[in-house]
């Protein structure tokens, strides 16, 4: 795949437990082009969040290689980890994270805010994303104020806010009901068009997988393409 902006090469990972070393992966290989939408699907404890976070260098793995956009990331100090998180990337997960002392609009800015961008054009960008999501009007109210569909759509254009190259959802429809679901999933797609995101899902939701440009399953340590 000669547009790849993300490449993985030969990745493993295994953790230590009272019983010995559960290995969740070992040397797994794969690409995603640029523009594409990726769904990553597999049974609970495959190890499909552990991948997300390697790629998204929040934890490293045993052995190999994660590029973005032909920069390798696995090896990136703290300091360069948190520049690479706040510049390059998007990360939604299946619980919000939201700060509840905060405003809808005060919490999408954090990453500019992080960046040391002015308060003033921080929370412009901000209240822009959340236009983007379709909650201009709750853009004053704090977290505890929201909906849970409502709140998901904030942490969405709070991933956003920094206009990242990729990113990165784990289960992001998780905790919804089916129809908030669709809606989030929804704007999922349609953020990925129209801002020329590459997207990589993890999701338990087999419609939705089937609806990116392709489905990988995570089983017995390994990752294969897969047909719902």
């Amino acid at each position: 795949m000669s547009n790849a902006m993300l490449s993985v090469r030969a990745l493993s990972k295994s953790y230590s437990t009272g019983r010995g070393r559960l290995e969740l992966f070992r040397e797994l290989s794969f690409e995603v082009a640029t523009g594409e939408m990726i769904a990553i699907v597999g049974e609970s404890g495959a190890g499909k969040s552990s991948l997300l976070h390697l790629l998204a260098a929040l934890d490293k793995p045993d052995a190999g290689e994660v590029y973005l956009g032909g920069r390798r990331v696995d090896q990136l100090t703290l300091r360069e980890q948190a520049e690479f998180r706040n510049r390059e990337i998007g990360y939604v997960w299946q619980f919000h994270y939201l700060l509840p002392e905060f405003t809808a609009e005060e919490n999408v800015a954090m990453p500019l805010l992080a960046r040391g961008v002015a308060r003033a054009a921080a929370l412009a960008t901000a209240r822009k994303w959340l236009a983007e999501v379709e909650l201009a009007d709750r853009a004053s109210h704090r977290t505890g104020e929201l909906s849970g569909g409502e709140q998901q759509r904030v942490s969405l254009a709070r991933a956003l806010v920094t206009e990242p190259k990729l990113l990165f959802a784990d289960e992001p429809t998780g905790d919804l009901d089916n129809r908030t679901a669709e809606v989030v999933f929804g704007l999922i797609q349609r953020l990925h068009q129209a801002h020329g995101l590459t997207s990589v899902l993890v999701t338990h939701n087999l419609e939705f997988a089937g609806r990116c440009d392709r489905l990988l399953r995570l089983r017995d340590g390994g990752l294969n393409p897969d047909t719902i």
